[in-house]
């Protein structure tokens, strides 16, 4: 699975199906694949640009596609967010429907009107992330790179205090959770500049994240 797969599973409520931190999903989502991305070494960030690194064909369709988008031309992370992002709820929803880790199902609201629900359908692999990321958060664990991505794009996008079922959640979890998002990964990143860029993607995934928040609707 990928990390905005994980990272979609993890935001879902288990019991409906709605997605924490809505109003910067699609940041959020655009924000993993571009850090996945980095993780592969097939972006890399030059002065503020987001540019692509190489040009063999990625294993996975939706890796791909981002890729060819940001293979356009260099552009600012942010603009690749939106640009990446805003394509991806549904593909990832089919996807975590084709696991099986999620169903769709009708309810009826007033007994009058009809609305879909996506609750999970099989807890375990979101419960062996969950505690992996738990490890790291709480008990101080040393992150696997991926490990170290879901979280920090967590924390970027705010969502981390409103996952559905919760995660432990104090200051010290807070702190540890703001390390991984700048980009303090330890001796597990894959190297220096593999780290720093997608330290940088989930960076600019916050800056996003914080002004679709603030700016008055």
């Amino acid at each position: 699975m990928l990390i905005v797969e994980d990272l979609m599973l993890l935001l879902l409520d288990d019991e409906t199906g709605t997605p924490a931190a809505a109003g910067t999903l699609y940041y959020t989502l655009g924000g993993a694949v571009l850090v996945e991305l980095a993780l592969m070494g097939r972006v890399e960030i030059d002065g503020s640009k987001v540019r692509a690194v190489g040009s063999d064909p990625l294993p996975d369709p939706l890796l791909q596609d981002a890729f060819d988008k940001v293979a356009e031309k260099p552009r600012g992370a942010q603009t690749l967010l939106i640009t990446i992002g805003s394509g991806l709820y549904e593909p990832v929803i089919e996807r975590l429907l084709e696991h099986g880790l999620i169903r769709r199902e009708k309810k009826r609201v007033l007994g009058l009107f009809s609305m879909n629900q996506l609750p999970a359908a099989d807890a375990e692999h979101e419960a062996a992330v969950r505690a992996r990321i738990r490890a790291v958060l709480v008990d101080g664990e040393q992150p696997d790179t991926r490990t170290a991505a879901l979280a920090a794009l967590l924390s970027a996008s705010g969502a981390l205090p409103m996952l559905r079922p919760q995660l432990a959640w104090s200051g010290p979890v807070q702190q540890r959770a703001k390390e991984l998002e700048q980009g303090n990964w330890g001796a597990a990143a894959v190297n220096t500049a593999v780290a720093r860029t997608a330290a940088a993607l989930a960076v600019s995934t916050a800056a996003v994240a914080v002004t679709v928040v603030t700016v008055p609707s």
